[in-house]
């Protein structure tokens, strides 16, 4: 094929908390950064795609170019924020992105922004119109617990009153459920089954870890929709192992390896790779292969 396409590549889902003008803690990004990082994506032929379309290989890239979802931690005023006229305050997350899109013509405006119970720092006579700005534009909506604890340890109870209340809450301001989750912290319960689904309640379709990889394809036969590794946003800074395990990091190495990086072939109904690849596709995608 022209453009070489690969739909069982890796693709990069990035992990961003607080975007500020100038960072002061660790996962701090400025916006500056953001800005960067972003437009590089765009400059390098990425696409965004939600979080939601991600887990369950439901999305519409344009030929040789690449998937990456975006995901936002912990709902920080950075992140969102509507001016007096409805529309979103500069220098937020959402800003930025929209920003990018303008200037990058195919550069999809979309994210995925986890939520704990701050929701950027409006209260409830403010969130039903900010998140519902959000849906509006194609940005998906993930829960990410109440209060943002390490689930690892926890009751069962108590997980599920994290995850539950935070549900509930979403879905009192929007009228909607949500899709995904995300582990704060990356920390697991000690049964998974907990954070899954609790019924009547929450029962999600994907569930992202703070891991420090690019996820396999979602055609992938290991691909685990319960366990999706991320990648932090940082430079090649020492900390955390940045130099080798962070966006900057491996964003570099999908440039200089391209054959192992996630290619469109332009058609979401098909599913396209080299053919000494074709062992690794998964069963229930037999149907939609194509491979050259």
């Amino acid at each position: 094929m022209a453009v070489k396409a690969n739909e069982l590549g890796q693709v990069p889902v990035l992990m961003y908390h607080r975007i500020v003008p100038k960072p002061e803690m660790s996962l701090d990004r400025s916006t500056k950064e953001l800005y960067d990082e972003l437009t590089r994506l765009a400059k390098g032929g990425y696409v965004p795609v939600t979080a939601a379309e991600f887990v369950n290989g439901v999305f519409n890239v344009p030929a040789g170019r690449h998937p990456v979802v975006l995901t936002f931690d912990d709902s920080t005023p950075g992140h969102f924020a509507l001016d007096a006229a409805g529309n979103p305050k500069p220098d937020t997350a959402v800003a930025i992105i929209l920003r990018v899109a303008q200037e990058n013509p195919g550069f999809r405006p979309t994210a995925t922004f986890y939520l704990n119970k701050e929701l950027f720092g409006m209260d409830d006579t403010q969130a039903p119109a900010g998140l519902n700005w959000l849906r509006r534009h194609g940005f998906e909506l993930g829960n990410h617990t109440v209060s943002h604890p390490s689930l690892a340890g926890m009751p069962e109870k108590r997980v599920q009153d994290e995850i539950g209340g935070m549900e509930d809450r979403i879905v009192r301001l929007t009228g909607a459920h949500t899709t995904t989750f995300a582990y704060p912290f990356g920390a697991v319960p000690r049964k998974k089954a907990w954070a899954e689904k609790e019924n009547g309640r929450y029962a999600f379709q994907g569930i992202f870890l703070a891991g420090w990889r690019p996820s396999i394809s979602p055609f992938d036969e290991d691909f685990d929709r319960w366990n999706i590794d991320r990648v932090r946003s940082e430079g090649k800074i020492k900390e955390n192992d940045c130099t080798r395990y962070c966006s900057t990091a491996w964003l570099e190495y999908l440039d200089k390896n391209p054959d192992e990086r996630y290619t469109s072939d332009g058609d979401p109904n098909t599913v396209t790779f080299p053919r000494t690849a074709e062992d690794r596709l998964a069963k229930g995608f037999r149907g939609r292969a194509r491979a050259y």
